[in-house]
């Protein structure tokens, strides 16, 4: 099979790395051809702290989806998220030299250049600039403001911004273990593009993404995204106070908090008791459900409050602002019983996990289909978008083959078609300019 018919999504998790190899069927739907998983080692809140570690679960996760689908993985589309991210709202504009000349993608362009310009911290870099909606002239809530006339353009932009450090490790990392970067994207908005429907963009929705190192917030109404977040709490944590609280080892912690493990804790009842082996011959521990549920309980409760500040920092509680359609959860946090009702219960907002079945061909295997692979799932698809815009090499060779033929008078006419190229997306222009940060950094 050639490289061009199958796209790649790299995961790199706090908990787990994954790569999936996946294609877009005739339906349009994403058929999954192999998947490789190991345990991550280097990560920790999403921030690369140890590069050989990382390179080498990067590693172990290609080469097991390279056997299970018995194809070669060159490159990858690789999500960036941690602590470290942050995100602003930004108000900026341009006067145009002639009010009566049309407003055109040049326009929009120096625009955006403009708010990359900004100044920031130290050791921080802008990695997304995204508009939300145009003003012209004064007049406003525009779309699109292309193809209409004005002095004045205006816009307000979601800035997303990192540590540069962090984003060159993962991009170093990446290139160390043998791949390149096909393109590089924020992992909240990765999820959403795997579970949200259009219409909850629209509506108005809050993605809330509970993995093992982070807990990513990614806000959209009108179809825009609004808000983006990530607090540096998640599985882990909950995992961290389990071991602590019953006195047992993490891997003991781990596997109570998946088997047993529920954010409710009255629907314990007080005999409810399940037995740890001791360590070394010792006696085995006892440890109640009820305590369990509240150790549990304790924790998810700060983290889904945590989020509640950052929805209500958006403006959610404006009727203008109103997400109507209110929550969805995903990652593996997500997975804890009873989680759904108790952020019901603490946001008064309507609740759904979200899985990323819906983009998945049917014979699908179900595991893909588990809110733990919403993120890679999202990369892969964002992958796929990406080749499917590029030209594969043999359409290349066969145009060029053409048109040596055809004469000078055709190549003339192709080089205009070539000019009017359509207008790139926000995101692919930001991958090209974080592709060409990382190769400098080298």
């Amino acid at each position: 099979m050639e490289q061009g018919n199958y796209s790649v999504g790299l995961d790199i998790g706090t908990t787990k790395i994954v790569a999936i190899i996946g294609r877009e069927n005739e339906y349009g739907k994403i058929e999954i051809l192999g998947m490789g998983k190991s345990k991550s080692l280097g990560v920790h809140r999403g921030v690369v702290n140890n590069i050989t570690q990382t390179i080498s679960s990067i590693q172990q996760a290609v080469e097991q989806a390279e056997l299970d689908s018995g194809l070669k993985i060159a490159d990858v589309v690789v999500g960036i998220a941690g602590q470290h991210i942050r995100s602003l709202q930004h108000s900026d504009y341009i006067t145009r030299p002639d009010a009566e000349e049309v407003i055109h993608d040049g326009d929009l362009d120096r625009l955006c250049n403009q708010v990359y310009k900004l100044v920031m911290l130290p050791g921080e870099e802008i990695i997304h600039v995204l508009p939300q909606e145009y003003k012209v002239d004064g007049q406003s809530e525009i779309k699109q403001p292309m193809g209409m006339y004005g002095g004045r353009l205006e816009a307000n932009f979601h800035v997303v911004v990192g540590q540069v450090h962090s984003i060159k490790n993962i991009g170093r990392c990446v290139k160390s273990a043998g791949l390149d970067l096909a393109n590089i994207t924020l992992e909240p908005l990765a999820s959403a593009e795997a579970v949200l429907s259009q219409e909850e963009k629209e509506a108005g929705v809050a993605l809330i993404d509970i993995g093992g190192g982070t807990t990513d917030l990614a806000i959209f109404k009108d179809g825009i995204i609004r808000h983006t977040a990530v607090i540096p709490f998640g599985g882990n944590v909950i995992t961290e106070d389990i071991k602590e609280g019953c006195s047992i080892i993490e891997k003991q912690a781990e596997l109570l908090k998946i088997k047993f493990g529920s954010t409710w804790p009255g629907e314990n009842r007080d005999n409810e008791i399940v037995s740890i082996p001791g360590l070394r011959g010792r006696e085995p521990k006892e440890i109640t459900l009820k305590n369990l549920s509240k150790i549990i309980h304790a924790r998810v409760v700060e983290i889904v409050e945590q989020v509640y500040v950052e929805i209500k920092n958006y403006g959610h509680e404006e009727q203008k602002k109103k997400l109507i359609a209110g929550i969805v959860l995903t990652g593996g946090g997500s997975q804890l019983k009873h989680l759904k009702q108790l952020v019901e219960y603490i946001t008064g907002m309507d609740t759904r996990i979200g899985y990323p079945n819906e983009h998945l061909a049917g014979d699908s295997d179900e595991q893909i289909a588990s809110p733990l692979y919403a993120t890679a799932v999202g990369l892969l698809m964002n992958a796929l978008k990406t080749s499917s815009k590029q030209v594969t090499p043999e359409l290349v060779e066969e145009q060029v083959q053409e048109e040596v033929l055809v004469g000078e008078e055709q190549v003339q006419k192709r080089a205009d078609v070539g000019n009017q190229k359509e207008r790139k997306s926000i995101f692919d222009k930001w991958s090209e300019k974080l592709k060409d940060f990382l190769d400098n950094a080298e």
